[in-house]
């Protein structure tokens, strides 16, 4: 055998091995080979005694057990960043599987060469990571386990959540699609039967959750991205998408330019120190509280309609700080929601005024 066909064999088990299972395309497209190549590996494994198993719902293929050791032949820079992310970010910032991460990491620390121990000793404490604050999910640590259970299960569960864009406590029969955590909490995205359509839940809002007999599949066209589209974080709003155009004060302006906050952004400074910030976002809703943290380094030049929400939360903010406001403040504006129609055979719908 040759040594590059060894080395393929022992890639394609790495992947299978991992934990994932992958359709038959992707373990081509990672070994660089055709999918023809790929179909013959997979009998040439199972040829040799390993349980190659394949799921035809889902046309995906995996490993059943464990068949090689993870090799602990690490270079410095790959032990220091495992084990620096594993042991500094610590549990108490709230890092998701932080736990099973510092438990993989004291494993992989025992199993290292001495000098290399001895250099990670050394070059650690220097490093110090830094997060923003982030929902720990206290006491919902189980709402994300039985959503794990139930997407490798593909198994439906029905919710009692708290929703702000609903005004209050729903019930509904939830199909998960993916688990995301992004920047402060973990949610799930998936096809809500209250609603007829796929939506983004957050884990922490989630009063009570309970799993059905019932099965699902997740649609071959689904993907994270295709759902997002160019929504400024996790809540695309129908309709085209919009094109903002804002101007950033020179004490501002450095600090935005900096940073990469979005996909399709583009920005341009001024011969007098503004930052005139291009973006595509598919909804103002979320882009507006951003806009708003910015305070009066920020002004919206398009669209028109942003430039109103703005302008009225700049005049609510001016009622609350005033000693007697003349009147009360507006509703902050919500995203249009998809309505949700609920049939009287629809047991998911019940309690829901």
């Amino acid at each position: 055998m040759s040594s590059s066909k060894l080395q393929r064999l022992l890639r394609l088990v790495q992947l299978l091995q991992s934990g994932r299972s992958y359709r038959a395309s992707d373990l081509a497209r990672a070994c660089g080979v055709s999918r023809r190549t790929v179909f013959r590996d997979l009998e040439l494994l199972r040829a040799s005694g390993l349980e190659v198993l394949y799921d035809p719902l889902e046309g995906r293929y995996r490993l059943l057990g464990e068949v090689l050791l993870p090799s602990a032949n690490f270079t410095l820079e790959e032990a220091l960043a495992l084990l620096t992310l594993c042991h500094e970010l610590g549990d108490h910032q709230g890092v998701p599987l932080w736990g099973a991460a510092h438990r993989a990491a004291l494993k992989l620390e025992s199993v290292l060469p001495a000098h290399l121990r001895q250099q990670l000793a050394q070059l650690s404490p220097a490093i110090h990571i830094r997060l923003e604050a982030r929902n720990p999910l206290n006491q919902k640590q189980h709402v994300l386990q039985q959503l794990l259970r139930a997407w490798s299960r593909r198994q439906a569960v029905r919710i009692h959540y708290d929703s702000l864009a609903d005004g209050g406590p729903i019930l509904t029969k939830l199909h998960p699609y993916c688990i995301l955590f992004s920047r402060r909490s973990w949610y799930c995205i998936g096809r809500s039967s209250l609603h007829r359509a796929t939506r983004t839940f957050n884990l922490g809002r989630i009063q009570h959750l309970e799993l059905l007999e019932e099965r699902y599949r997740i649609p071959a066209g689904f993907s994270l991205r295709r759902y997002l589209r160019n929504a400024w974080h996790l809540i695309p709003e129908p309709g085209p998408d919009q094109h903002v155009h804002l101007r950033f004060q020179p004490l501002v302006a450095r600090n935005v330019a900096e940073v990469q906050w979005h996909p399709t952004q583009r920005t341009r400074f001024n011969p007098d120190g503004t930052l005139d910030f291009w973006v595509r976002v598919s909804g103002l809703w979320e882009i507006s509280w951003w806009v708003m943290g910015y305070g009066d380094q920020v002004e919206v030049l398009a669209p028109e309609k942003l430039r109103q929400m703005i302008c009225q939360r700049v005049q609510n903010l001016a009622r609350l700080y005033r000693l007697a406001p003349t009147s009360p403040p507006m509703r902050p504006h919500l995203p249009t929601k998809t309505p949700a129609t609920r049939s009287s055979s629809d047991p998911t719908a019940k309690g829901k005024k």
